[in-house]
């Protein structure tokens, strides 16, 4: 397989994407923060001091997603057309599972825009909750599924 992000000198550049054809692309990533029981119950009561913890961790993952080309130095910046997140409680693991959906219609795809708003969207709830619960861990952020492209359909077994 070929790396495309290595020039001819061995160096990292940036892919160039003019001659692919634009396409409809989506990714869904998803990762889990897990935790203390007490506090994944104050997340759900919304009596976490800092306030509504998964209101500001979607607007976090929402403008990371707009932003990951700015972080991760080989993105391409995309002008995605939609992202959306969806937090799960599981109280039986104690943990939130997060789940975003990224969309645009352009030359190359969004993973990376669907994987950095899961990250962001964790590290907020981590932010948020820090001060009653220092051993949150983020963990299990994965690719889900991918479409368009020249590749095309991607989904995780």
């Amino acid at each position: 397989m070929e790396l495309t992000h290595i020039n001819e000198q061995g160096r990292a550049k940036m892919v160039d994407v003019s001659k692919k054809q634009e396409t409809v692309r989506e990714a869904i990533a998803r990762g889990n923060i897990y935790m203390k029981k007490e506090t994944l119950e104050k997340i759900k009561e919304g009596t976490i001091k800092k306030g509504d913890v998964l209101s500001v961790a979607q607007v976090s993952g929402i403008m990371a997603a707009k932003k990951t080309s700015d972080i991760i130095p080989m993105c391409h910046p995309i002008m995605i057309s939609g992202c959306d997140i969806v937090f799960t409680l599981n109280f039986e693991e104690n943990k939130i599972e997060i789940t975003s959906t990224v969309k645009c219609t352009g030359q190359t795809g969004v993973e990376m825009e669907a994987l950095t708003a899961v990250t962001a969207a964790g590290l907020t709830i981590y932010d948020m909750c820090k001060a009653i619960d220092k051993e949150m861990a983020i963990s299990d952020v994965v690719l889900l599924k991918k479409t368009g492209g020249k590749t095309g359909l991607f989904e995780r077994k």
